[in-house]
């Protein structure tokens, strides 16, 4: 009976602290978004230098992870961790839009990103059927990308 009761009281406790620090949308998230400001302009202007430090690195180690299937949860871990670093990257090309064909480039960076989150969850998942298909369909919706703002130029392999 005791621990029913501490189980209440926590419970209670919870409920009141997620109702009164986050909306329904936050809840999970336990965060409240940042607004959009003059000091979030980007540290480096060059697309290529931000391509080459930002997405590069973390998709040669990734490139490495996704050659088999993970033999143990330090490599899943590395896979996720790369897939949730280049996912959540792709937020960053949002404000990086250029003036033309800024549609398209918000189409490419989007799916980029849902294919990256595919791949994370199919890692989180250990199925390498699933993270091998998402890996794939987020290169190419990076190579669309470069494809047409670069010329075909940095197309990547998987």
């Amino acid at each position: 009976m005791k621990f029913v009761g501490s189980l209440f009281v926590v419970m209670t406790a919870v409920v009141v602290v997620l109702s009164v620090y986050s909306t329904p949308n936050e809840a999970l998230a336990g965060y409240s978004p940042v607004a959009s400001t003059d000091d979030a302009a980007p540290v480096e202007e060059s697309m290529h230098e931000f391509m080459e430090y930002v997405f590069q690195p973390t998709y040669l180690r990734l490139k490495a992870s996704m050659a088999a299937a993970p033999a143990d949860n330090k490599g899943w871990k590395a896979v996720k961790s790369d897939a949730l670093i280049l996912a959540e990257s792709c937020n960053l090309l949002f404000a990086r839009k250029p003036d033309e064909h800024g549609e398209d480039w918000t189409s490419h960076a989007m799916a980029s990103k849902t294919h990256g989150a595919e791949l994370y969850k199919a890692a989180k998942e250990k199925n390498f059927e699933a993270a091998t298909s998402a890996y794939k369909a987020m290169l190419n919706n990076c190579n669309a990308c470069h494809k047409q703002f670069e010329d075909g130029k940095h197309i990547l392999q998987p």
